[in-house]
């Protein structure tokens, strides 16, 4: 059953209309979807590689934030609108317009650039309900490979009732998120001091200023990005609006949320920016701890301890969730490929079980194992995002006839600048 109508099926409402001045209530689910793809575990390391720079880079984080996200979005959003099939996702469009070897290569970093995201949500979730069980709960722990077993069941049950469901939930995870995300913005404002006012150097010769915001916009694709479920929201408003008017309210669609996003998520990084010093951001960073975990050691807040697990078991679900739908794409079109290789077809329920069985065991796997790996999955995944949101959309604006309306646009200059900006920036934390 595809996207558009489970989510019909199961609010029981046709929400198909050729009005794009109404926004219908799955527009609002697919927007609120968008937030929780975008928004979990890179959130709460924002702040501390924004504000350790001071006042200005967290300034300019905040103006850049919105165009930076849209943009992009929009463009990989138009890329997969573009394709002739319906029904084709970002790996079967990228086969159509840059040919199979092009198409294959696209589709196996479209993958890699998700799939170790997700695996490294499956140890985050169990970590944080592990810490729960243990320090607020003052329990012991169950064996971790029956807990890893047990949490991403859970979370692969959701995934088997089909995309309409995990739209649904994670639209209802954003809720109480976002709410207590804004409630511990609003607690720490009494805690607010003027530290990070101090030494503001407005000096274009000033290279920690140019350095920390040229190592801050990686973390910033990171924190909002939510490319795996683009392509997903392209194909089931497309059969929903019909070519003529999908863009548009794609655009709608996709403009919100990232308002949403960026109002929400730049309150708390400036809450939290203006509670703790830049050096104390300097040092949650080099503890290589979340901001929650060094506002609760640094409060000694046990309002912020009970409160850091639940903010990041929401958040952590619901990013697992929407790259679940982004890696699925992948792994569909490579074992595809393979069967037809060998001039054999395979049938798409299948297909499904095959993707979810696998996606299962590794990240049980990996979660039962809990690796560290967060920082190095980061620096590879960071390249391949940048290159599939905003470099390879570009390009293919510039060259593929079929986009060529969007052509000679400044935002597009503006999307490739931030792309490259981001790569060099993870290349450049690799090789120091």
């Amino acid at each position: 059953m595809n996207t558009t109508t489970s989510i019909k099926t199961a609010l029981k409402n046709d929400t198909s209309t050729t009005d794009l001045k109404k926004w219908c209530y799955s527009d609002t689910l697919w927007m609120l979807s968008l937030y929780g793809t975008a928004i979990g575990a890179g959130v709460l390391f924002l702040p501390i590689n924004a504000g350790a720079g001071g006042l200005i880079p967290l300034i300019v984080m905040a103006i850049l934030a919105f165009p930076m996200t849209f943009y992009a979005h929009r463009a990989l959003a138009r890329f997969v609108l573009a394709g002739k099939d319906p029904n084709g996702d970002i790996t079967v469009v990228a086969t159509e317009f840059f040919g199979i070897s092009i198409g294959r290569l696209i589709t196996l970093l479209y993958f890699f650039a998700i799939y170790p995201i997700l695996l490294v949500y499956s140890v985050g979730i169990t970590n944080t309900v592990e810490s729960f069980i243990v320090h607020q709960m003052g329990m012991t722990a169950p064996p971790r490979m029956f807990l890893s077993f047990i949490l991403i069941a859970l979370l692969m049950t959701i995934v088997h009732f089909g995309e309409g469901l995990i739209v649904r939930v994670m639209s209802v995870l954003v809720f109480p998120f976002v709410g207590v995300l804004m409630l511990l913005a609003l607690y720490l404002i009494p805690q607010w001091n003027g530290a990070l006012f101090e030494n503001i150097s407005f000096s274009v010769s000033d290279f920690s200023l140019w350095h920390t915001l040229w190592l801050a916009i990686p973390v910033m694709v990171f924190s909002f990005n939510h490319s795996p479920i683009i392509s997903s929201l392209a194909v089931a408003k497309r059969k929903e609006y019909g070519d003529k008017l999908v863009d548009k309210k794609c655009s709608q669609i996709i403009a919100a949320s990232n308002i949403m996003m960026v109002i929400t998520v730049m309150f708390f990084v400036f809450s939290c920016a203006l509670t703790l010093s830049p050096a104390q951001l300097a040092e949650a960073k080099a503890q290589n701890i979340s901001i929650l975990s060094y506002l609760a050691n640094a409060l000694n807040s046990p309002v912020i301890a009970y409160l850091a697990p639940f903010i990041a078991f929401v958040a952590i679900s619901k990013s697992f969730l929407g790259h679940y739908l982004g890696a699925k794409e992948g792994f569909n079109s490579l074992v595809a490929e393979a069967y037809t290789k060998r001039n054999k077809h395979i049938d798409s329920k299948k297909l499904d079980r095959i993707t979810m069985a696998f996606m299962f065991i590794t990240a049980w796997i990996i979660a039962t194992l809990n690796p560290s790996i967060l920082g190095m999955i980061e620096a590879l995944g960071g390249p391949v995002i940048a290159m599939i949101l905003f470099i390879m959309p570009m390009y293919a604006i510039h060259k593929v006839p079929a986009l060529k309306q969007y052509r000679g646009k400044i935002s597009n200059i503006f999307v490739v600048i931030m792309g490259l900006i981001a790569i060099s920036a993870v290349i450049y934390n690799l090789v120091s």
